[in-house]
Parts: C-alpha cells; structure tokens; sequence
C-alpha cells in the first residue's frame, strides 16, 4: 500500500486516530486526534475506542477489559485534539479498575469507567448465534448507498472503516415495513486487516458498535436516518466483553429496541464471531428526537 493508498484507507486512518500519545509531563495522561465528521461532531464510538485504550495503557500486562461504562457529556469538536486523564481506581489479584475522562478544552466530553481480568478459568456457557444469512449473501453499505451523493451517504458506503451488512434490509433511506418489534440483525467486519492486539480489537468493537446501536429505535418507530429533522446522539454506553473478538472477521449483531420514552430510546446487541460464540454484550441509551 503506497501512502497516498494508506491516506484514503479508512481503517488506516482509525487506527492512527487510536494511537494515542502520552505526556511526557503527566503520568497516565494521553492524547488523541479526531476523523473528520459530516457533522463535524466528535464520534462517539471513537472517544469510547480512545478512552478504553488509555485506561488499558495504565493496568498490569495480562488484564483485557470485561467490562466498561460511559456517559456522554457534551459534543466533542472534530477539529481540536482530546486529552484522556486516567484514574487508577484500583488493582487487585485478578482485577483493576480505571476511570478516564476524555477532555476537550478543560471540559470532558464523556467519561468511562472500565474494568480489566487476567485470564482465568471458570463455569463456561454461551447463548447460540440465530441462524440468518451470511454476510457474503447480503448488499454491502457501498452496493446498496454508492450512487447516492450526500455527504452521509458517503461516510456510510466509502469512509466508514466497517463494512455494514443488514440481514434484514437497511433503513438508510426508506423506513423498515416488516419489524413492528425493531429487531435486526447486522453483520459488521473491518474493511481491512487489523494488528493482532486484543486490546485493540476490543476497542475497536466498541467504536464499530456506536453507529448502529440506536438503529433498533429508528426501525421500530419505522423511521429511515433520512427522516428530515430527525436528531440523535448517544447518551450513555455499557459494554461486556464474553471472549476474544477479531473485528477484522465477521461479526453478527443481533438487536433488539425494548424502550423509547421522553424523547430516549434504548438500544441492546448481543455480538457473536462467525464460528457462533458470544463475545460482547452492549446497551446505549440515545437521544432520539423527530419533529412533531
């Protein structure tokens, strides 16, 4: 890949927005860049991605995040860098648990708390993946959103660094007509190879998950993301981590919508590889408002 190749390829260009920079100065304080947004608002899965990586920066060797949960508090700028302060809460035998605020301006945009285990056996069983389609048998965002010039459309089908396939149809631009429940199905993978760091992939399912975890709120309420006026933004966000992931893989994202109430709908995923086995649970409340 030459580097006018590496400049365009959007899983190069998350990764380099991942790879934080420590100072020097201050001890288990780092710092961050954004990827350009549409709406020149700091993704959230990206802040989520970056804050579990400085924490993970400042535990024993050995110890992956099981467990996570953040709360988003201001629109975070694009175009101005992200500090990320952590907080050694604790480090016990098999655990450690870490805080981290990710601060634009002296202000922090979200904060997280997460916890990290060493590997340890244990009671061992798992909810079964649903049989549904394989990705190979499903339109990509690209196929599906390639001849619609809008800048959305764009950051959908080219820019983003995940290729989205939905089982059961995307609702982009035309509303669902047969998921009165919101249920849906995603399969997601990178659009290219990703170092073999566990910590990594696990931050990066946290940042791929952001875009579609409200998705269920849209369909249930059978609304498009082209609804005119439509805004949203993500709230709060928990993660569990089962097993090792491989985001350069297929993932499938089974989804489900059980509340929306006072202008907040709430998401959940459950998250299985390709060969069947859970490995991350998530939830996220969202703003979800639509003129009257």
């Amino acid at each position: 890949m030459t580097s006018t190749d590496a400049s365009r390829d959007p899983v190069v260009a998350v990764l380099r927005a991942l790879d934080l920079t420590a100072d020097p100065q201050e001890p288990d304080t780092f710092e961050g860049v954004s990827l350009p947004q549409p709406q020149g608002r700091v993704f959230g899965g990206q802040v989520l991605a970056q804050s579990l990586l400085a924490a993970g920066r400042t535990v024993p060797d050995g110890r992956l995040p099981h467990s996570m949960h953040g709360y988003f508090l201001r629109p975070g700028d694009d175009a101005a860098p992200i500090g990320f302060a952590v907080e050694r809460l604790r480090d016990g035998r098999s655990f450690s648990a870490r805080r981290t605020h990710a601060l634009q301006t002296g202000a922090p945009i979200l904060s997280m708390i997460a916890s990290f285990q060493e590997q340890q056996p244990g009671i061992e069983y798992a909810e079964r993946m649903p049989d549904v389609p394989q990705p190979e048998e499903i339109d990509s965002a690209l196929e599906v959103l390639g001849g619609v010039d809008h800048p959305m459309a764009r950051f959908w089908a080219q820019e983003s660094a995940f290729d989205l396939r939905h089982v059961d149809g995307p609702i982009y631009l035309r509303p669902a007509t047969d998921s009165p429940l919101g249920r849906q199905c995603v399969w997601a993978r990178a659009r290219g190879p990703v170092p073999d760091d566990q910590l990594l992939h696990r931050a990066l399912l946290a940042y791929a998950c952001d875009q579609i975890m409200l998705e269920p709120v849209l369909r249930r309420a059978g609304l498009p993301w082209a609804t005119p006026g439509l805004s949203m933004a993500s709230l709060d966000h928990a993660m569990w981590w089962h097993r090792d992931v491989r985001v350069d893989d297929w993932l499938l994202f089974t989804q489900s919508t059980p509340s929306a109430q006072g202008g907040r709908g709430l998401g959940a995923a459950r998250v299985f590889d390709r060969s069947g086995s859970l490995v991350a649970t998530i939830a996220q409340e969202g703003m979800v408002r639509v003129p009257a």
